[in-house]
């Protein structure tokens, strides 16, 4: 998110602020960090960032605003916090996480929405060891689930995913390509014969021995492939193993795998999928109109476009106000204005990946705080080709449909 531009000097006094506050003002150093305003009542009015908190926050008291939203803003101030931070990423993070927590009446807010649903794979993915003769160990034979709450290492995990649907659409896929199983540890434990699924080939029913633990964790390694998106590597591997039976004459084994080949290529024509170095990819439109505004964020993993969720922010006009005040001249629109902040709020709690596709520039400190968080190097394009360009323009129609629907309400 931007910041304005402010003069050197300290604030003039006025009839409308104590002189401690004032006082307070002209005290502050010239460092990165958080401000905060509240009115009299105690509410907060306003949380914001700063690259030197001295400058930033002067520039509020020492210019005439006369009666716009922000001079009515200012003649509310009564108190004043800040917090000093070691650099202009750190305040970033901080803003926004005080945003979500405060609920500042001048803010571009977007409502925590219920948490995101990922896939997940049990286990960790290392090698188990062979529990010898007698009932197989679930723990052996990765299951995948829906899942819904924060992630571990402990199993591996896949998404987020838009919706649930997206979520179950997926798992029956893999159901149908690599036959893994969805049932509880406790169901797996205590069969004594295959279950529906595998007379209807959604599963190979390791749960009786069915099938061995290699084969198994080789079908479990081909759906990660799967997942991340590695689908053309994936096919070369199946159809080398295809002509290796053949050749030893496992014609029966050789037809399995030239099921599961088809049945991936069926998926993948089928959907739009990419092939490329960046297979995770989320795309993002804004739209703004009559007042309100909506975010589309539109979600690929593995190179499959999952679907689409619409955000709706509170608080545009005043934000909409604040925009010019703002220093930065990345962020030169409202609709640029709004999706900085809902790039800064969702990954807040979201995993970012690597790769942003939006409709609007991205203030280069959100994606250097994106990059520290992650760990890893964030990028956002606004102008792509290819399928990516088509995906923006599917994401674009979606914001500006369902705001036209929100209107209409």
């Amino acid at each position: 998110m931007s910041e304005p531009t402010a003069p050197e000097a300290s604030p003039e006094p006025t009839r409308s602020h104590p002189p401690e506050l004032l006082a307070q003002v002209a005290a502050l150093p010239g460092l990165p960090g958080v401000y905060r305003y509240f009115d009299a009542a105690g509410a907060v009015l306003y949380v914001g960032k700063a690259r030197n908190l001295k400058k930033r926050v002067s520039s509020y008291f020492s210019k005439n605003h006369g009666g716009t939203r922000i001079g009515h803003m200012v003649s509310k101030i009564a108190r004043l916090e800040t917090t000093v931070v070691r650099s202009e990423a750190e305040a970033l993070i901080l803003e926004n996480n005080l945003i979500k927590q405060l609920a500042p009446k001048y803010n571009i807010l977007f409502r925590d929405d219920k948490s995101y649903p990922y896939l997940k794979l049990t286990g960790s993915g290392a090698p188990h060891p062979d529990p010898g003769p007698g009932a197989p160990d679930p723990a052996a034979y990765a299951r995948v689930a829906y899942y819904r709450g924060a992630t571990d290492k402990r199993h591996r995990f896949f998404g987020p995913y838009p919706n649930a649907w997206a979520v179950k659409e997926t798992i029956e896929l893999l159901q149908k390509v690599f036959r893994l199983r969805t049932c509880e540890d406790t169901v797996f434990a205590h069969r004594t014969r295959p279950c529906l699924l595998y007379q209807i080939k959604r599963c190979t029913a390791p749960c009786v021995r069915l099938i061995g633990d290699a084969d198994y964790a080789e079908d479990v390694a081909h759906a990660e492939q799967f997942l991340r998106g590695q689908t053309q590597e994936l096919l070369q591997v199946l159809e080398r193993r295809m002509m290796a039976h053949s050749d030893a004459l496992r014609f029966e084994q050789a037809a399995l795998i030239r099921n599961q080949i088809q049945s991936l290529s069926r998926v993948l024509h089928q959907q739009a999928v990419e092939v490329g170095s960046e297979a995770d990819v989320d795309i993002l439109a804004v739209k703004v109109q009559g007042g309100r505004a909506c975010v589309n964020l539109a979600m690929v993993r593995g190179g499959r476009h999952l679907g689409d969720r619409a955000h709706f922010p509170s608080q545009i006009e005043d934000a909409q106000a604040l925009a010019a005040e703002r220093e930065d001249a990345e962020l030169t629109t409202v609709e640029a204005q709004v999706l900085d902040a809902f790039i800064a709020q969702h990954y807040l709690s979201v995993p970012a990946p690597a790769q942003l596709i939006t409709s609007e520039p991205v203030a280069r400190a959100l994606l250097q705080a994106l990059s520290d968080k992650e760990e890893r190097a964030i990028t956002a394009t606004h102008a792509p080709r290819g399928q990516r360009r088509i995906w923006l323009e599917m994401a674009q129609q979606n914001a500006a449909l369902q705001l036209t629907r929100l209107l209409a309400e």
